[in-house]
């Protein structure tokens, strides 16, 4: 994959990790007598494997890392080859790019915005406020150690593996009738990478192995056994570049012999092999590059070679296996997990693969644990892993969407101790970012940092104001220290870390300016990240994004100091300027508007959705306490459209989990789960590689499943039809919970609730409707229950406890959330026509009359329906087309409400009971056109709404209702008649609204 630069990202308009380029498209061709290795087997599926090497792709090769060194894997026969870093190599060093003349410039920048002079502003930004340079430093590779192993001719039985249960790689193959493994992982308790070479026919290994890289170096061999590749990072944008590192690679051998000369080790007819590698760098923080990187790297080598491979491998395992064990995920398999992972890839959207969804899920965890570890620099763009010195968008930082991204799976995948970097980071940019708080904004007190930084810390306005002119970076990452507040309880970690949180508020207490016509308080200049508002204008007063986020720090703000008990004039200072923050307003289209005033984006489709901050990581938008802004999110989710880059995607699947729409969530995974957006080693493709889609698609898979913004645990809120069964275990929620859920059939069977502190916790469940019965799993003992509502309940709980929440109610999934075959009714003598009255052939209010508004109960013969709760011009109904709907409960009926369109519709369906038994039946209903038919009974009859220049208002159009007799047993599914695979105008079509059991 070609590099690419700042400049050359500005040039396409896409700075700032955000902008879309072209998919590089790769293939895969499934193998029918494919099967998964015994390995991956014992994985439980949990491990990437091929039956190839990566050859000279980078995007093939397997990522291992222990948070502060990285490698890709590329597993080749002939030569493997370990692209190696370290995570504070970068290029440049120590240096303050705030800019002096920025303050001068500032009123007359405002001044530009309040006249609408938006593009002249920018330009002014750019001649005063820009930082020095104009563009950060980018994280840069160490370099390779390749071993030359010979000819691959002959070989076979090729196989490749990453195992994210024990974070190792493995590659082998059959030579020359000997089978040949090679085992890599990256230790973080001995703080090396080490590498197994093992053989089944004694003194078989030889190999050569040598350093390479682009870095200026040299190399050596320190000793017989040892060879070493120093050298320093790379100047970019005029500064010098001053890390120096060494890295060490050691091997020992039993049987055969081992030497080393010139750069090159030497191992001849040896058994087995260990390769230890060790890197030293002289960071030592974003102001002194002067550390001991020989003596750490040597260091290092030396008390790793103390200890035998198992030795080394036993702490690896465990230490990683600590934080990776915690979280477990069964969401069910099937045959198409036996393909290699670049096969699964090309054809999920073509295959039913719930798995897959597992092992992404795990995979960002996984890459989260190896790329962010207490004492490490944070992930960054790529986590650790970049080949180059000019990565795309420098593999920085970026603050406006990335950054927080990266971490938002960090608490509720119960990996909490990887978040630690992150705070490290906020507090370093708490001080440089006061310089530049100082000189580019006369700011008296507090701290700023725009939509960038790196490893030198730095905070000014990078890559163009376009881009760069956003304030509320330092204001975002601050947010985040209350949000891990909230999962840990942790009064120590707040108080440590809540000067940050202070001097990111003092700053916008400094600078808040009063909008002139609207009367707000307003940041003035900033942007709704990368977008424009009129052509080549991105700049302006008061963006929606930063009110929101300014709304979280200067709430988490006041808290803070409450808890803590300190600041109380500063508290009160924040509350009330957050007062005089502007709200959120829904626009003429029905959306949430993204400025202050009602403009139209210039790309309509635009990767980033900033305005909805407030629904997702925010809970400023919810369901049931701003109703209003619900929907207006969902209007604005539907204007912005599916489509996206890779982290776009992956910022989607949130939004909608947040909506609780597990379908369309479970959408826009399959959309990500492309060549376009994945590569093959499932690294996330914005295009090019960015890691935040990986972290992001994790979060939102956890959001599926779990949700706890609003101060409940709210238990299975946007489950996708497509994982009908599964389980899931060690999920985090706020107030210090963790999670553990079974479910069938689409609802949740048992819920465990682990607290780790005493008070009352509240449950959201469908299932809650019915008897509830909770209990502490230690002794059987009820705690105390109240309802609060039909299907939230509060337990009184002790810290420590597990709780058992099981319900005797029957809750069966309502179509909405069933359906994968989603349609809205068409007619062609209306163009669309949607059951739920939007330019409808069935008007809204004559559905209500008849008992069918949306989410209302429709009751037929002794059966209840519950009517599909959807928006105008949405999916209504399931169409038949043989797939399987989620029903569970028992009684002596099955009941539809059902319609056809374009004359009568039969096909035969099948009902699945508990014990495995199936019940074929023959489900026929009349057309929906023209008043009550015979062949079932009118359950709903409404006056037929048309276009003006039909003029049928008068006629009569039904939804029917179809009883089908039941055994006495308990029912898990139904599969629908195979009638149709869409919803079409002039094709017969059969529309199901509901199903339910009755009698």
């Amino acid at each position: 994959m070609s590099d690419l630069t700042r400049r050359q990202a500005l040039k396409i308009g896409a700075a700032g990790a955000g902008g879309a380029m072209l998919p590089l498209p790769w293939t895969a061709t499934a193998r029918a007598d494919s099967v998964a290795p015994p390995q991956v087997l014992a994985a439980g599926d949990l491990a990437l494997w091929y039956d190839e090497g990566a050859g000279t792709d980078w995007l093939r090769a397997l990522p291992i890392g222990n948070g502060r060194l990285g490698a890709m894997v590329f597993g080749n026969v002939d030569t493997e080859r370990l692209q190696l870093n370290e995570d504070t190599v970068w290029a440049g060093g120590p240096h303050d790019p705030s800019n002096t003349r920025g303050a001068a410039a500032l009123a007359e920048i405002r001044r530009l915005v309040n006249a609408n002079q938006w593009t002249q502003a920018q330009d002014l930004i750019n001649q005063t406020m820009m930082g020095n340079p104009g563009g950060q430093l980018a994280y840069q590779t160490v370099g390779n150690l390749r071993l030359a192993f010979g000819s691959a001719s002959g070989a076979s039985q090729h196989n490749r593996t990453l195992d994210l249960t024990t974070a190792t790689t493995t590659t082998s193959y059959v030579l020359g009738g000997i089978r040949y493994q090679r085992e890599v992982f990256a230790s973080a308790p001995d703080q090396v990478i080490a590498m197994r070479l093992t053989a089944d026919r004694s003194n078989s290994i030889s190999f050569t192995a040598t350093f390479d890289s682009p870095q200026r170096t040299t190399v050596s061999s320190p000793d017989g056994a040892t060879i070493g590749l120093d050298g320093v990072s790379g100047s970019m944008e005029g500064v010098t570049g001053q890390v120096r590192f060494l890295a060490l690679a050691n091997a020992t051998v039993s049987g055969g012999t081992v030497s080393s000369s010139g750069g090159t080790l030497r191992v001849t007819n040896a058994t087995s092999v260990t390769v230890l590698v060790s890197i030293g760098s002289s960071y030592v923080n974003y102001r002194n590059v002067g550390g001991d990187y020989g003596g750490i790297a040597r260091q290092r080598l030396s008390a790793a070679r103390a200890s035998s491979y198992d030795q080394l491998r036993s702490r690896h395992v465990a230490d990683y296996q600590a934080l990776f064990g915690r979280v477990t995920l069964d969401l069910g398999r099937t045959s198409a997990a036996d393909q290699t992972t670049d096969v699964r890839i090309a054809q999920h959207n073509s295959v039913n693969d719930p798995q897959f969804s597992a092992l992404l899920f795990q995979f960002g965890r996984y890459l989260l644990i190896s790329s962010s570890r207490p004492g490490t620099q944070p992930a960054n763009l790529q986590g650790i892993w970049n080949d180059s010195l000019a990565p795309s968008w420098d593999s920085k930082y970026t603050i406006n969407a990335n950054l927080p991204m990266n971490y938002w799976p960090a608490n509720t995948t119960n990996l909490a101790e990887c978040h630690n970097p992150v705070f490290d980071l906020v507090r370093d940019l708490a001080v440089t970012g006061t310089r530049t708080a100082q000189v580019q904004y006369g700011a008296a007190s507090g701290w700023v940092t725009h939509h960038n930084t790196d490893a030198w810390r730095a905070t000014a306005v990078v890559d163009g104001a376009f881009w760069g002119m956003w304030q509320t970076g330092g204001a975002w990452l601050s947010t985040l220290i209350w949000d891990h507040y909230l999962f840990n309880g942790d009064i120590e970690f707040l108080r440590t870390n809540y000067p940050a949180m202070k001097g990111a508020a003092q700053f916008f207490l400094n600078t808040l300016v009063t909008e002139p016509t609207l009367g707000y308080l307003v940041t003035n200049p900033s942007n709704s990240p990368e977008l424009s508002h009129h052509a080549n204008a991105s700049v302006c007063a008061g963006p929606t994004m930063d009110n929101q986020i300014l709304r979280d720090l200067f709430d988490a703000c006041a808290r803070a100091s409450e808890i803590l008990d300190v600041d109380s004039p500063f508290r009160a200072q924040v509350r009330a300027t957050r007062d005089r923050l502007a709200p959120m307003k829904i626009g003429s289209r029905g959306n949430i508007m993204e400025w202050l005033y009602d403009w139209v984006e210039t790309e309509p489709n635009h990767r980033h959705i900033s305005h909805l901050y407030g629904l997702a990581p925010s809970n400023q938008i919810t369901k049931r306490g701003t109703p209003q802004l619900f929907e207006a999110a969902r209007r604005t989710l539907a204007l912005r459209g599916d489509d996206g880059t890779g982290w776009s995607l992956a910022w989607k699947i949130n939004f909608w989990a947040r909506m609780e729409e597990g379908k369309r969530a479970h959408d826009l995974i399959r959309y990500l789960a492309t060549t376009a957006r994945l590569a093959p080693n499932m690294f996330d493709l914005h295009p090019p590689f960015q890691i935040d889609g990986n972290f992001g698609a994790t979060a939102g898979i956890a959001e599926m499943l779990l949700q706890s913004h609003i101060g409940e645990l709210h238990i299975l809120p946007a489950l996708p039809p497509a994982w009908p069964s599964g389980r899931v275990t060690g999920l985090r929620g706020r107030g210090g919970h963790t999670v553990g859920i079974t479910w069938a059939s689409g609802q949740a069977t048992e819920v465990l609730v682990r607290p780790d502190r005493a008070g009352a916790v509240r449950l959201r469940a469908r299932i809650l409707t019915g008897t509830v019965t909770v209990v502490d799993t230690a002794d059987g003992t009820s705690p105390r229950v109240t309802r609060i509502e039909s299907d939230l309940i509060e337990v009184a709980v002790q810290a420590g406890r597990t709780y058992r929440v099981t319900s005797t109610g029957v809750a069966t999934p309502t179509l909405e959330q069933s359906f994968t075959n989603a349609g809205i009714t068409n007619d062609s003598n209306t163009n669309v026509g949607n059951f739920d009255g939007n330019g409808a052939s069935l008007s809204a209010q004559a559905l209500a009359q008849a008992g069918a508004s949306p989410g209302s109960t429709v009751s037929r013969n002794g059966v209840n329906f519950r009517w599909p709760n959807v928006s105008p011009g949405t999916a209504d109904n399931a169409i038949a087309s043989g797939q399987t709907i989620g029903i569970s409960g028992t009684g002596s009926t099955l009941g539809f409400l059902l319609t056809g369109t374009y004359g009568a519709v039969s096909g035969t369906g099948t009902v699945v009971y508990a014990d495995g038994t199936r019940q074929t039946f023959t489900l026929s209903t009349p057309d929906w056109y023209g008043g009550p038919q015979s062949g079932a009974t009118a359950a709903i009859v409404s006056a037929y709404q048309n276009r003006p220049n039909n003029g049928r208002q008068a006629t009569a159009a039904c939804v029917y209702y179809v009883g089908v007799t039941l055994q006495s047993k308990a029912v898990t599914q139904v599969v629908l008649p195979n009638i149709s695979a869409r919803a079409a105008a002039n094709v017969p079509t059969m529309h199901v609204f509901a199903i339910a059991i009755g009698g």
